[in-house]
C-alpha cells in the first residue's frame, strides 16, 4: 500500500459511540461521562487540523497479537445480562464487549494511519481504558490493553524494530510491562505514584533492560514529574531511538483527581507532550500515537486532554 504523506499539523482522532455504552456498576469513576466530555471538549476547543474517523472493531486476530485465546473468549463470548463483575473494580455490561473491541481497534486504526502516513499523530479518545489488562487477565477498569496491540502490530505487521511506548498515568501500567518486559525491541517507561494501585512498577523492574519506572511520592507536584522525565526518562528514551511513540495517556496524575495523591497541573500534560513530539521528530518521523487511559475529575480530564491534543497538533 502506498503511503499518503500529510502536513505534520494533521491528527487523526478515533473514537466510536460504543464507547459511551460500556458501563462498570453505578458510580463507578470510569464512566461513560469522561468520554462524553472529552469529545465534548475537543469539538469546542476550535482546534484545526484534526480529523474525526470511527474507530473499527478490533479482529481476534489483533486481540490475540497480545492476549490469550481463553481471555478473549472470556470478553467476548460470555453472555452478559445487566452486570458481571471480573475483578473488584472492573466489569462488564451488554454492551462492554463491544466498546472493547472499537477501543482496541481504534488503536490499531490509528497506528495504520500513522505508519501509512495518511497522518503525523492520532489521539484515540476512547474507553474502557487498557494499561492494566494483562495478556490473560482483565483488571483495574481495563479488558483489553489497546496500546501493548497497537505496539505487536507496529512489530509485527510493519516490521519496526524499535518502539517506545510511554505511560504517564498515575497507575503503574503492568499490563503493558508484562506484555513487553522480555522483549528488547519495546521499551517501556513510567512515571506513577509510589504504593499506589497496583503495587507493581518498581524501579528494580528492568526487564532485559528496556523497561524504565519512576516512583514518585504521593503529595509530588510539577517539579518532580519534570525532574524524572529530564534526567531519567526521557534521555533513555532518547538512546532507544523509537521509531514509533505510543503513549498511554492518563491523566489521573492531576492534583483534581480523586484516586490518587500527585499534585500535577494541566500544563505539566502539555509539557510531557511537548517533550515527546521532540523525541519523535528526532527519531520517528514525527510518529505518535496516544490513547486515553485514566483521569477521573472531569473538568481537569477535559483540560488536560485538549492541552495533550494540542500539542500533538504541533
Amino acid at each position: 500500500m502506498t503511503a499518503i504523506h500529510q502536513p505534520l499539523d494533521t491528527l487523526r482522532l478515533y473514537t466510536h459511540p460504543a464507547c459511551l455504552q460500556h458501563q462498570n456498576r453505578p458510580n463507578h469513576p470510569e464512566s461513560p461521562a469522561r468520554l462524553a466530555l472529552v469529545l465534548d471538549a475537543l469539538r469546542g476547543a476550535g482546534l484545526r487540523g484534526i480529523e474525526s474517523h470511527l474507530a473499527p472493531a478490533a479482529t481476534r486476530a489483533q486481540l490475540a497479537l497480545v492476549h490469550t485465546n481463553a481471555h478473549i473468549a472470556r470478553i467476548l463470548d460470555t453472555p452478559v445480562s445487566g452486570f458481571v463483575l471480573l475483578d473488584p473494580d472492573t466489569g462488564m455490561n451488554e454492551h462492554s464487549a463491544h466498546a472493547a473491541l472499537h477501543a482496541a481497534g481504534a488503536a490499531c486504526a490509528a497506528l495504520d494511519a500513522v505508519m501509512l502516513g495518511a497522518c503525523a499523530r492520532a489521539f484515540c479518545a476512547v474507553r474502557p481504558p487498557g494499561h492494566h489488562a494483562t495478556p490473560d487477565r482483565a483488571m483495574g477498569f481495563c479488558l483489553f490493553n489497546s496500546i501493548a496491540i497497537a505496539a505487536r502490530l507496529a512489530l509485527h505487521k510493519h516490521q519496526l524494530e524499535r518502539v517506545a511506548i510511554v505511560d504517564f498515568d498515575v497507575h503503574h501500567g503492568n499490563g503493558t510491562q508484562d506484555c513487553f518486559e522480555q522483549d528488547p525491541q519495546v521499551m517501556y517507561v513510567s512515571t506513577h505514584q509510589r504504593d499506589l494501585y497496583p503495587g507493581t512498577g518498581l524501579a528494580s523492574e528492568r526487564g532485559v533492560g528496556n523497561v524504565r519506572n519512576v516512583l514518585l511520592p504521593p503529595g509530588s507536584g510539577s517539579a518532580a514529574f519534570r525532574k524524572a522525565w529530564e534526567t531519567v526518562l526521557l534521555p533513555e528514551l532518547d538512546a532507544f531511538r523509537p521509531q514509533l511513540v505510543l503513549i498511554s495517556a492518563g491523566f489521573d496524575a492531576h492534583r483534581a483527581d480523586p484516586l490518587a495523591s500527585l499534585l500535577l497541573e494541566t500544563e505539566d500534560f502539555a509539557w510531557i507532550t511537548r517533550e515527546l513530539l521532540a523525541i519523535a521528530q528526532h527519531h520517528a518521523q514525527g510518529r505518535i500515537v496516544s490513547a486515553l487511559e485514566g483521569g477521573y475529575d472531569l473538568m481537569a480530564l477535559r483540560e488536560c486532554v485538549v492541552a495533550h491534543v494540542r500539542e500533538l497538533l504541533g
